[in-house]
């Protein structure tokens, strides 16, 4: 079979995406082709991928695996057909929001796909070429902090990183010690203000609530009007209402935001959707990934305009992470032409999930 099909970085998305998922299962279900820990997995299943999966629907008769990935070893996740020895791949972890992080691996060909995909994105959305870049991110496994640095490398600018551990935030608010939760993000702040008093940075990448906090120091606020003119959001929800008061404290700053997720081993293409105020949409990279919004006690998708649990699904050559519930809800809108699923806004996460209270501290 002609793989090629799946052959990443490429600058236009394949022209039939069926064909492409066709081969995709044939791929990572092949005997010299898939993961270990596919491989092991289809032994499980009710159905065979090869032959039962025609469409991107039928990817809901996939179990809900990504629990497995908090202690799958890595090397069962990279498919064989990458021949031997295989690229070593870029390991990333999520945040720890709902227990122990969940491990992805991320091939060089996937990462040099989705850094063109970010770097576009930076570019269109408004970063300052040539102006340094502040990120208040977590650092460490996460790969925030790996594919901005990248991205500032082609886009001509000075990358400025601050530490950042999401998940000691995260202990410590399940603790409720909201004076240690301040003082550390006091911490990450002031490793911030020196570097916007000290060097020369017009570009910001910081999560809502580490800019909430900014927002309450007036000093601070200063500093960020008087030097930024780009910046994102992303890493944790903010709601409509205050990404309004967030513009107006900062009048001379754009403000933008992404949503990614390491589940899906990249982040959505954002778009400005005009409803009385600006908002923000966020369409997957389809065919790669494939969102759902859906009544969470049904599964079935609930009415565009409402909101709902996001169901991610991701299908690459490096990886296959089907029909993934995830902490999320969000808003269902319509995707632009083409796109399969559907896009999503306003996101933000359940109470609990699996159980588990979640807390998303910084991040």
């Amino acid at each position: 079979m002609d793989f090629s099909l799946l052959d990443v970085p490429r600058d236009l998305p394949v022209d039939d995406p069926q064909a492409f998922l066709r081969t995709a299962m044939a791929w990572h279900f092949g005997e010299d082709t898939g993961s270990t820990f596919w491989l092991r997995a289809a032994a499980h299943l009710p159905f065979d991928p090869v032959a039962d999966i025609h469409a991107f629907e039928d990817l809901r008769r996939f179990p809900n695996l990504v629990n497995t990935l908090r202690d799958v070893p890595v090397e069962d996740l990279i498919p064989r057909g990458y021949g031997w020895p295989a690229p070593l791949p870029q390991v990333f972890e999520s945040g720890g929001t709902t227990g122990a992080p969940k491990r992805t691996a991320q091939m060089p060909d996937w990462v040099e796909q989705v850094t063109r995909w970010q770097t576009e994105d930076f570019a269109i959305g408004g970063f300052v070429r040539g102006g340094g870049f502040l990120c208040l991110m977590p650092s460490g496994p996460h790969g925030v902090s790996f594919f901005s640095r990248r991205i500032c490398e082609r886009l001509g600018s000075v990358f400025h990183p601050v530490d950042l551990d999401p998940r000691w935030v995260k202990k410590l608010a399940i603790r409720n010690a909201s004076r240690d939760v301040a003082g550390y993000v006091e911490h990450v702040i002031e490793q911030a203000r020196w570097i916007l008093r000290t060097q020369n940075v017009t570009n910001m990448h910081v999560t809502p609530p580490l800019l909430e906090a900014i927002a309450r120091n007036d000093a601070d606020v200063a500093l960020i009007n008087e030097k930024i003119r780009w910046l994102l959001l992303s890493g944790a929800h903010v709601d409509p209402d205050t990404l309004d008061v967030l513009r107006d404290v900062f009048p001379d700053t754009a403000i933008t935001m992404a949503f990614g997720s390491t589940m899906i081993l990249s982040q959505a293409s954002t778009r400005v959707v005009e409803t009385g105020c600006p908002t923000f949409a966020f369409d997957p990279r389809t065919p790669y990934v494939v969102f759902w919004v859906v009544d969470p006690g049904t599964g079935e998708p609930v009415p565009y305009g409402q909101r709902g649990q996001i169901v991610m699904n991701h299908i690459s050559k490096g990886m296959f992470i089907p029909n993934n519930v995830e902490r999320d809800t969000a808003i269902r809108l319509a995707g632009p032409d083409g796109q399969i699923g559907d896009s999503i806004a306003e996101v933000k996460p359940v109470e609990v999930f699996d159980g588990e209270r979640v807390v998303e501290g910084v991040y």
